[in-house]
């Protein structure tokens, strides 16, 4: 007897009722309704206070003009921690001395208190068992809060390297 092409494509052999193994669409979309609901239960807990922070830190960089990079930087991981989980940070390798120098006063401007509400908050999700999840994700942030310059966020399917931030379920 040949293998069928679903058979193939199992990913667990007993899902559903009973009968049949799960399917890799059925598989991905189980993926896609744990990831919604981590992230909304992220946004309520922790997101939309984090994004607050990134959002008063843009403000803060645009009121000096010179560091108006910082506040795009700062929006774009604060949308990054509004709705983290399917999303990925990975290292921009063409990264250089710019991006070092952009971390070092990112650290003094901004990345020290926006890293210190990460582990914050982390520890105190981590105190309740249905925060655990989301405290480790607090916690994957920090390395991005702290040096955001010479990181890119992708969709979490589209890496396939060992050096990234990952906040799928998929894994």
């Amino acid at each position: 007897d040949a293998p069928r092409a679903q058979d193939e494509l199992s990913v667990t052999p007993d899902h559903g009722n009973g009968n049949e193994p799960a399917t890799l669409p059925r598989a991905l979309d189980y993926c896609r309704r744990v990831r919604l609901l981590l992230n909304i239960l992220w946004l309520v807990l922790a997101g939309f206070w984090m994004f607050l922070g990134y959002l008063v830190a843009a403000v803060l960089c645009v009121l000096f003009i010179v560091t108006i990079p910082f506040a795009v930087a700062a929006l774009r991981i604060g949308l990054f921690a509004l709705w983290p989980f399917g999303r990925t940070v990975v290292k921009r390798p063409a990264a250089g001395a710019g991006s070092t120098i952009g971390n070092v006063i990112w650290f003094v401007i901004a990345g020290w208190w926006l890293t210190l509400g990460h582990i914050v908050t982390g520890i105190l999700l981590c105190l309740t068992i249905i925060g655990i999840p989301l405290g480790l994700a607090n916690f994957k942030l920090v390395r991005v809060s702290l040096t955001p310059f010479g990181r890119d966020i992708v969709p979490a399917n589209s890496i396939a390297g060992a050096d990234a931030i990952v906040f799928s379920t998929a894994r």
